[in-house]
Formats: structure tokens, sequence, C-alpha cells
């Protein structure tokens, strides 16, 4: 809402310190100051008023320690962090572009579904929350959205050019990010509709969903949706689903979703700079520089909730905020065509779903070959297992964080890795 004013009164009077609201990196750090002061100025009044409307959660006795405790603690805040990572996008980003529409409308369309199974939880008394086909439908249905939005939309698009060394190619090429080359220009940059995605540690590190229906014959791009759109769906939904099991002790989702969050920032910065991306060797995707501003605000919500939520928590995010944190990653991943990082990146919301998958498969195996079912670990999700190991909830918390940091650092490496 912002820049548009701004820009006017640059353009028109010419004020000092106006013209400020060009750079990506100033709105990113007002973004930045605005959620964490949402979050951490606003989150104790929010959650004196959810202690006073008995907003509590209700925890199963599960034998672990310090579990019971937690009985009564306000959920729900993950209203906080929607509310700190929308407020600084609309007041900081352009709102006309594509990928900024897009991320809005996930955050909201999934935290609304977590607020519903919420709701259900506190208010309700029903401790199973929202039948679980209703929550993948909904993430389905974003998943169709977005699939569709990025297929379809004429405002998405990646850049092609040629082999030619960016020094070689006019300034008013290098300068101008808006997705439209220089008719004049000797090697003029293209843009253009692909399915294309970025694959890491590979030198020609492009490969496009397209051929995976290579098998229909000639003519097979126009049907590439058939293929992609699905594979959004199971993005949206893997990850989504990773950080909503991964939120079981104080802190730990919240932590490494702004680790993951900061990352994200630095991939769609470099993405979006066809300096950065021609000197590393990327995909150059125009107007994906202004993502930085929704991400920065992402980050900034996340820290700030992560102020109150960590160990022992004041409050809980709730499926209001652990499924549109999730989902948030994964869309946000696919828009800058970095998904297939997310095993690596997520890898800690990635173990924690693995050790469910593997621990229900495994018991329900021997259960039929045996007669009793036999378990992998302890218990699952995989920070429980350590827990009935007998470590401290804040410690498993931090050594995840490292494991997050280390994950983070490896999936920057890999823009050179090759």
């Amino acid at each position: 809402m912002l820049y548009p004013l701004f820009e006017f009164l640059d353009q028109a009077y010419d004020l000092p310190g106006t013209g400020v609201f060009q750079y990506i990196s100033f709105r990113a750090g007002m973004a930045i100051i605005f959620s964490l002061f949402i979050t951490m100025i606003s989150g104790k009044y929010i959650i004196q008023y959810l202690k006073r409307k008995q907003v509590g959660e209700n925890v199963r006795d599960l034998g672990l320690e310090g579990q019971v405790s937690k009985a009564g603690t306000p959920t729900m805040g993950g209203l906080i962090i929607i509310a700190a990572i929308v407020i600084p996008t609309l007041l900081f980003a352009r709102l006309n572009n594509i990928y900024i529409v897009l991320m809005l409308v996930s955050t909201i369309w999934l935290g609304a579904i977590g607020f519903i199974d919420d709701y259900i939880k506190v208010f309700k008394k029903d401790k199973k929350g929202l039948h679980g086909k209703f929550k993948i439908l909904g993430q389905i249905t974003l998943g169709i959205l977005v699939g569709a939005t990025l297929y379809f939309h004429d405002g998405v698009v990646i850049r092609e050019k040629p082999d030619t060394p960016l020094e070689f190619i006019s300034t008013s090429e290098i300068l101008e990010m808006e997705g439209v080359a220089d008719p004049d220009s000797p090697f003029p940059v293209e843009s253009v509709k692909s399915t294309k995605t970025t694959i890491p540690f590979l030198k020609d590190n492009e490969f496009d969903y397209s051929v995976l229906l290579r098998f229909l014959g000639p003519g097979y791009e126009r049907w590439a949706f058939l293929i992609f759109i699905p594979i959004v769906i199971l993005i949206i939904t893997a990850v989504s689903n990773g950080a909503n099991i991964t939120d079981g002790l104080d802190g730990l989702a919240t932590g490494n979703s702004a680790i993951i969050g900061a990352t994200l920032g630095v991939l769609a910065y470099v993405s979006g700079n066809m300096v950065f991306a021609d000197y590393l060797n990327i995909m150059y995707i125009p107007h994906t520089g202004e993502l930085v501003i929704f991400i920065a605000a992402f980050s900034g919500a996340c820290v700030g909730f992560l102020w109150y939520n960590s160990y022992p928590a004041q409050v809980f995010m709730g499926d209001t905020g652990s499924l549109s944190l999730g989902g948030i990653i994964a869309v946000f991943a696919i828009v800058i065509r970095k998904e297939l990082l997310i095993p690596i990146l997520c890898g800690v919301f990635f173990m924690e779903s693995l050790s469910v998958i593997l621990q229900v498969t495994w018991f329900k195996y021997t259960k039929k070959r045996f007669g009793e079912g036999r378990r992998i670990f302890k218990m699952a999700p995989l920070h429980h297992h350590y827990q009935m190991k007998g470590l401290h909830e804040a410690k498993i918390v931090q050594r995840f964080f490292i494991i997050g940091i280390m994950l983070a650092l490896f999936s920057v490496i890999t823009l050179k890795l090759r």
C-alpha cells in the first residue's frame, strides 16, 4: 500500500527520502521490523486475551516428561504469525505482483483451514478437530489454485538467454528487471512460459516437468499442466503436514521455519536478480525479487513468535500456524523453482514426517507378519523418540536448530556445488 504512495511522492514532488522505497533491501528490512513489532509487542496482549477466553491446549497424556504441565497453555497463536506476515507485506510489497498475491492467498487459505481445526478442538471440545479429509481437500484445492496460476498466468515467466556472457549483453538489459527485454539489444533475453525447475548438484541444472509426458508424442508440452499441477499439490500437502507434525516441542517448528525462511529469502533474491542469476548460472525469474519482502516478514514473524513460543512456551501456534508455515514454505519454493531442494532445506520436517511413515508402516507390517506390532522408534515423530530416551525438550530443540542451520547452509552452497 505504501509503495505506490511513495512512488507518487518521489515522482511528483521529488521529496527527499521517498526514493528509498525503490530498494527491495529497504522494504525487506522494514517488513522484518514491523513483523517483529507485531509479534513481540502485540503478542503479550493477544496471549492475555486468549487466556481470558480460556483458549487453552488440550494435551493428550503420552507419558512424556513435562507434557501434562502444558495443558491449558493458550493456543491458536498462529493468528499472531499470520498477522505479522500479512500486514507488513500489504504495507511494503508491490501488490500488483502476481507472486505476492499468490503468497498472501496461500497464507490466508491455509491459516483459515488451521483456524477451523483449532476452533473445533478448543470450542467444540473435539480433540480430533477438523476431519483429516477436509484438511487434505483444502490443501489440494490450494495446490490446484497455485499450480494453475503458475502455469496459465501470463505474468509467470522465466528468462532464457543465449550462451553469451553477461558482460556482452547491453546495459539496458542488465538494469531492466521487469520482464520486458530491450528489442534493440543484439543479445535479447527472452521471457517464456515454462514448467522448468532447478535440480541441485547438476551442472545442467534445469529440468522440465513436461518431459514426463513425452510418451504422448508430438505436442506433449501443451499437456504439461497434467503433471505440473499434481506435483504442486503433492509438495504443498507434504510440507504443510510435515510442519504440522514437527510442531510438537516448544519452538521447534517456529525456529526451523525462521531458518528455512531466511534461506529462501537468499534464494529468491539471487533468482530475481539478473546479475546474480547469471553469475551463479541459475534460472532468472523476473519479478521474484519482490518476494524477498514477503519472506522477510515471514522470518521476522517466526523469530518474534519464538520469543513467546520458546521453552517454556507461553503460547502455541496450533494448526492455524503450523499448516500455514509449511504451506508458505512449499509455495514459495515452487514459485522460485527451488522445490527440489525441499528435502534438504526442510530436512527437519522431512525427518519428522519420515519417522512417522516408517513407524506406522513397520508396525502394520510386523503385526501382519508376526502377529505383534513392532516399532523402529520409541515413539514417533522423531522428537518424541529422543524425549523417551531422556533428553530434555530444550536440548532436543536446540540440536534440531543446529541441524536446520547446517542444512540451510548446505542448500545455499548447492548454488555453486555442481
